[in-house]
């Protein structure tokens, strides 16, 4: 009974000494955060699951909601996981303070020092980049420290460090230099979730900061893990969850974002209208309830701007980038397109700084890469070049095509143009054949009056046959005797012919 009592002390001090920087903290609202109080702060959630500690950082900038959230959870002792989300879908929560209420073991430990959840909150708010990258640090001082691995509850794994986004900004005071590599810390199970618990004194190793010693708040009595963790990390009881974890980092970015599947299957009174399966969180001020903002109202309209822009964006169906602290682009494919841009340069530099002198396996592996890019570069350069000479042959037998077709046009148009003109000319010449005969008739003397009764009978009948041209058949009627009769002159031998022989008898 004396050592539950001397415990019980000893945390109490040690919570007075922590809220004298916490209080100093919260004065400066003029001034960012420095390292040593961002990592202060940090220590006692930094190694939550990744999806855990997004939502947390989220519904930490809703401190009053946050506040009505514990209060729920302490009147319903045995609700948690899904749940228990679903039990307070109606309540008039962000749906990142909802979500909390599926760990009750987290939400109750922290939600009893507001202090403590106002404060995270601002820091995100105001810097999120220097509060993620704070998390990075102490995840490496408890892998270090032996601390931090893999086992049956989570798995611990390491990235190289994405390029950081040119609208991500570092404002702490004391600003380190950002992490090398990124450690990942998500569910073995993803259906199943434990809530670690850690003494921040013990766990990151020997502490950074002698005079900001990191906070630590053990759960209130009555819970599984308020008994002291005198070394390493103890896991609570498996949360079974599908949909109550949606959020999640984006570390090159400064900020966190929302699976918006999982967020809308559990959200249904909060249905995001978003045509992406993730998209970007932005602070809503609605929610923040009667706590003044680090910063007051200027910092209220800038965050509503920002929600505003990412609204638009949103419903222009581009994915506007989210971050407490940053503006959006006015369009995410630009972003998206600088961010290959740095991704390439990036590969391009640590390939050109990769030391000359390595081990033969390392150079063997230079050199196979190279020879790959090589043979790429090659099959598409010649890929390249048969498409080229696939459309030079297209445009070249097409052209030839058109030309002949034009030329057998221009042919066939000729023909018919001298079938024409040929008609033409032979009814001309017949015209003037015709012509002439008629002429030649009409000129041609008349024979002399026969003396005898046959010689004027005779000589009557060829004067009228030759003085009465008209009454002939029409010259077109019978083609070919008016062109005998012209072309041979003696068609008209026979009327002197029987003019004559009248005259001699």
């Amino acid at each position: 009974m004396i050592k539950k009592i001397r415990s019980r002390l000893r945390q109490l001090l040690h919570a007075l000494m922590l809220m004298l920087p916490l209080a100093a903290a919260a004065q400066s609202a003029d001034r960012p955060f420095t390292v040593e109080q961002l990592d202060q702060m940090m220590a006692q959630i930094a190694l939550y699951p990744d999806p855990l500690l997004s939502q947390v950082l989220m519904a930490a900038t809703y401190p009053d909601e946050f506040a009505q959230a514990v209060a729920w959870s302490k009147a319903h002792p045995d609700a948690k996981g899904d749940a228990a989300v679903k039990m307070v879908e109606n309540q008039p929560w962000d749906p990142s303070v909802a979500s909390l209420v599926a760990f009750p073991d987290a939400l109750i430990t922290l939600g009893d020092r507001p202090d403590y959840v106002r404060t995270l909150g601002d820091a995100f708010l105001a810097q999120p980049q220097d509060v993620m990258d704070s998390v990075q640090r102490l995840r490496l001082s408890a892998q270090k420290a032996g601390n931090l691995q893999s086992n049956e509850q989570v798995n611990v794994s390491m990235q190289a460090a994405p390029p950081r986004a040119a609208t991500s900004t570092t404002v702490a005071v004391s600003s380190a230099a950002p992490p090398p590599q990124v450690i990942v810390i998500q569910p073995a199970q993803p259906s199943v979730i434990y809530v670690p618990a850690y003494n921040p004194a013990v766990v990151y190793g020997p502490w950074m900061y002698p005079s900001y010693p990191p906070y630590y708040y053990p759960p209130p009595p009555g819970y599984w893990w308020s008994r002291t963790i005198a070394t390493g990390i103890a896991w609570g009881v498996g949360i079974g969850v599908t949909n109550a974890l949606w959020g999640g980092f984006n570390w090159g970015r400064g900020d966190v974002n929302i699976n918006v599947n999982r967020y809308n299957n559990i959200n249904v009174n909060h249905r995001m209208n978003v045509n992406a399966s993730n998209t970007g969180w932005n602070h809503d001020s609605s929610h923040r309830g009667n706590t003044p903002y680090r910063g007051g109202d200027s910092t209220r309209q800038k965050l509503d701007k920002q929600r505003e822009v990412a609204d638009r964006e949103q419903f222009r169906g581009r994915e506007a980038p989210g971050g407490a602290n940053r503006e959006p682009n006015r369009d995410a494919s630009r972003e998206r397109a600088a961010q290959t841009m740095q991704d390439r340069t990036a590969g391009q530099d640590r390939s050109a700084a990769r030391p000359a002198a390595g081990a033969n396996a390392g150079g063997q592996g230079s050199d196979r890469d190279a020879a790959r890019q090589r043979a790429e570069g090659a099959d598409r350069d010649a890929a390249r070049q048969r498409a080229e000479g696939a459309d030079r042959d297209a445009a070249r037998q097409r052209a030839q095509a058109a030309d002949r077709d034009a030329a057998r046009q221009r042919a066939q148009q000729s023909s018919r143009d001298n079938a024409l003109s040929g008609a033409g000319d032979r009814q001309s010449r017949q015209q003037v054949d015709r012509g002439a005969a008629s002429q030649a008739a009409a000129q041609r003397p008349q024979a002399a009056p026969a003396r005898g009764p046959a010689g004027a009978g005779g000589g009557a009948m060829a004067g009228a046959s030759a003085a009465r041209p008209s009454e002939a058949r029409p010259a077109a009627a019978r083609p070919a005797a008016a062109n005998a009769g012209a072309a041979r002159p003696g068609g008209g031998g026979g009327a002197a012919r029987v003019g004559g022989g009248a005259h001699g008898r």
